[in-house]
């Protein structure tokens, strides 16, 4: 039989380490049909013929934990990710707010932490830019925002207001005036329920924007780590109308503490809604659950005190008991936990609430999934493999940029600095481990955290070695996590993450071969071409040509 596709001219890597590498790859009916000779030898007058131009051709990437409609949404608000310091973001809200008279409220996603000293911003800041319409900024970690005095002024924060359960509102030195700065979502969520809501249009089009930049980053799968009721129904209406999705997707529905039994009982419903609207193309097998916050903010759950404030053990957004009662009740409707552990004791009580729903329900292949992981305590770090849970890490937050030096070391200590996305020591001990982004917290483009775990640098190369170069992984390993990694938390690795004849042809053209190329190149290689189960969905630069012309 001829095939659809023939991809030759460079390198063909089929993601199984260690293995020896293909001139070519063919394709029939989506999935891959041959390698080498012959793959050639399937060429036909009618074959589609893709000159790799000595590039190479691997496993498409996936994305174990991401966000696209919040990062869609995200791209048409102030811009104020990559500002340079405090300056700088008030004058980009000044200047929005002039060119967008008519916006009621005023906001704007990620910006730095450490740009103000202790991550303390002042309303009155903002409110010499904007002191009439609210303004609400959050953070690249989502998990902090920084709001002026009319946004106060709306939700009814005083400084007769008490902290909420699950938040902080930081107040000013010396008073119980709130100072501007609010932490986790239950300090959040009063603030952002009052901003008028993006309609279901907005936000298709925000996650079909989000959805082509995966693409051109060579990913063909998604784990969207946080789905609304309303947000499915997005997820929905993309993927069932013209010109659908370049890529698949899993969505987690979130599960907060107030009200979970009552949320849960609709999950059911509402993923057999999702499945049968787009089979194929979309899942909705998880549940997102917080177990903490972030050490950069003081919120994330250690089992020891914070070093800089000896009297806080941060922020458990569960008590433990029903932590894995939750974790319990999600796993017997055959969900996947997904659930966001950064401090070390949110990790144990994730940990924890897991072994209990496996105790409780019985042995079967569940994959549940932990994502962040940025601190485990030793005793912990082999439970992974023990109770078969899948370590969801950003490895693009594994170096010693502003954000860790600034923030995070000083509050917890060179001892549990120095353990600290445990990349390397998951992978040895038999974890599974697989790789995303977090996107819009940091950039989506897996190359770049491909980069950062092999080498533990910054972009400028600094330090020379790499910081906790125990932890630098093998660029395979990367690779690995990347697309094999993602398709087994997917229940999808007999469908793609390798290729082999009979896998869905989801594959990534790069410009050169990353196993041979330098480390410090890794992350601008260029992505040349997409495919999603045969069909593009990204092209950047290729000759393609039909079989009855130039091979």
């Amino acid at each position: 039989m001829h095939a659809d596709i023939v991809f030759a001219g460079g390198t063909v890597r089929t993601g199984f380490a260690g293995a020896a590498v293909h001139e070519a790859l063919a394709v029939v009916g989506g999935r891959i049909s041959a390698l080498g000779a012959a793959a050639l030898a399937a060429r036909g007058p009618l074959t589609t013929v893709v000159d790799l131009a000595g590039g190479a051709l691997l496993p498409a990437f996936g994305d174990s934990h991401v966000h696209p409609v919040m990062g869609g949404l995200g791209l048409h608000g102030v811009p104020v990710r990559d500002r340079k310091n405090v300056a700088d973001i008030v004058e980009a809200v000044r200047h929005w707010s002039e060119e967008h008279p008519d916006a009621e409220w005023i906001s704007g996603d990620g910006f730095d932490p450490w740009l103000a000293l202790d991550g303390r911003f002042d309303a009155r800041w903002l409110d010499a830019a904007v002191p009439d319409r609210p303004v609400v900024l959050r953070t690249m970690d989502h998990h902090t925002a920084w709001v002026n005095s009319e946004a106060l002024r709306r939700v009814g924060y005083t400084a007769n207001t008490p902290d909420p359960v699950g938040g902080e509102i930081l107040r000013r030195d010396g008073s119980t005036e709130p100072l501007g700065t609010l932490r986790e979502f239950g300090a959040l969520s009063p603030v952002l329920a009052l901003i008028p809501p993006a309609s279901h249009e907005a936000q298709v089009a925000a996650l079909r924007e989000a959805a082509a930049r995966f693409a051109a980053a060579g990913v063909t799968w998604v784990q969207d780590a946080w789905v609304e009721p309303h947000q499915a129904d997005v997820w929905v209406t993309a993927a069932t109308t013209e010109p659908g999705l370049p890529v698949r997707a899993d969505l987690a529905f979130f599960l907060e503490p107030d009200g979970w039994r009552e949320r849960i009982a609709r999950f059911e419903a509402d993923r057999d809604r999702v499945e049968s609207a787009a089979p194929g193309l979309l899942t909705a097998r998880s549940v997102k659950l917080f177990a903490d916050g972030v050490i950069e903010s003081g919120t994330a759950a250690l089992l020891e005190p914070y070093t800089d404030c000896p009297h806080s053990h941060g922020i458990a957004n569960w008590s433990p008991q029903e932590f894995a009662e939750a974790v319990t009740a999600v796993d017997a409707l055959g969900f996947r936990p997904h659930i966001h552990a950064i401090g070390d004791g949110a990790v144990r009580n994730a940990l924890d609430a897991i072994e209990a729903a496996a105790r409780a329900n019985g042995p079967r292949d569940r994959r549940p999934v932990i994502a962040h992981a940025q601190l485990i305590h030793p005793a912990d770090l082999p439970r992974f493999a023990e109770l078969g849970v899948i370590a969801s890490m950003q490895p693009l937050w594994a170096q010693s940029d502003p954000l860790m030096t600034e923030l995070t070391l000083p509050r917890i200590g060179p001892e549990r600095g120095g353990r600290q996305y445990q990349i390397a020591a998951l992978v040895t001990s038999g974890a599974r481990v697989s790789f995303g982004s977090d996107w819009p917290v940091t950039a989506h483009e897996p190359l770049r955290g491909i980069a950062t775990a092999v080498t533990r640098q910054t972009p400028d190369g600094t330090p020379e070695d790499g910081w906790l170069p125990e932890e630098r992984i093998h660029i395979e390993t990367a690779l690995t996590a990347y697309s094999a990694g993602c398709a087994h938390q997917a229940f999808e690795e007999k469908e793609r993450g390798v290729l082999r004849p009979g896998m869905r042809a989801d594959l990534v053209h790069l410009a050169a071969d990353p196993v041979e190329t330098a480390p410090a190149a890794l992350a601008s290689l260029p992505v040349l071409g997409t495919w999603l189960g045969g069909r593009r969905t990204h092209e950047a630069g290729v000759s393609e040509h039909a079989a009855t012309g130039r091979r």
